[in-house]
């Protein structure tokens, strides 16, 4: 067997067009490269492949799996569906949500080469940062967002039953008129500044001086008798060698 025809073997896929055998073998070798060689920590993976159409749904709802009724995601899908077929913007290639299991929609349109690249960027790179990045994990429950979502849904369809789709309306439209201007729940630290590390200096070197106490100038050293030994040998040992 040549050597060109080896090579051959040994790849993944030959052309742009792909079937779920080809997308299965191309996943386990980005996983095999993910987990044994980069020692990434990750999630478990739920890949779901998807329409156009089914891409641009996610998009109204923020990309999530379960969402509650609103007209707002109507009105975005609606928008983005003309934009779409109009050709004045294009979909993405592939939606990850930050959950445990980590979801990661791509884009049945995309080639074997795209869908490899998506896997690998969503499937593995996003899916290790959100496991593993300090802020994700201390206000972020990857374990119950699903949960959650469902339970959300529910209780809005609930409220809607009780106190009239009306009443529900009007405060689903507050609330998402401000979910857009966050809470900043993490002040990054300031720049640093030599004028103000300059003072901080100085007040700790005064601290010191008022808080100085000559008395623990006396007291041994922990390790001052191992010193004194190690200095008496030292001297023995330059006797010996005079005489």
């Amino acid at each position: 067997m040549s050597t060109k025809t080896k090579s051959a073997d040994k790849l993944l896929f030959t052309s742009a067009d792909w079937d779920f055998e080809t997308l299965k073998a191309t996943y386990d070798a980005i996983e095999d490269i993910a987990l044994n060689e980069l020692k990434l920590d990750v999630y478990p993976n739920q890949v779901e492949v998807i329409t156009s159409e089914q891409m641009l749904d996610a998009y109204s709802s923020i990309g999530m799996p379960l969402m509650y009724h609103h007209w707002s995601f109507g009105k975005r899908f609606v928008r983005d569906d003309v934009m779409y077929r109009k050709g004045y913007q294009g979909l993405a290639y592939e939606i990850v949500i930050n959950s445990n299991p980590c979801i990661s929609y791509v884009m049945e349109e995309n080639t074997i080469v795209m869908q490899a690249l998506v896997i690998a960027h969503a499937a593995f790179g996003h899916n290790h940062f959100f496991k593993n990045n300090y802020l994700f994990k201390q206000w972020t429950d990857a374990d119950g967002i699903l949960d959650y979502l469902q339970f959300a849904k529910s209780y809005i369809a609930k409220c809607e039953d009780r106190y009239g789709f009306d009443a529900v309306e009007r405060i689903l439209d507050a609330a998402h008129a401000l979910m857009d201007q966050g809470v900043n729940r993490y002040s990054r630290p300031e720049k640093p500044n030599l004028a103000a590390e300059l003072k901080r200096e100085r007040e700790r070197a005064k601290y010191e001086d008022e808080t100085y106490n000559d008395l623990w100038r006396t007291l041994p050293q922990p390790d001052q008798g191992d010193q004194d030994m190690d200095e008496l040998k030292r001297k023995m040992r330059v006797e010996e060698r005079r005489a």
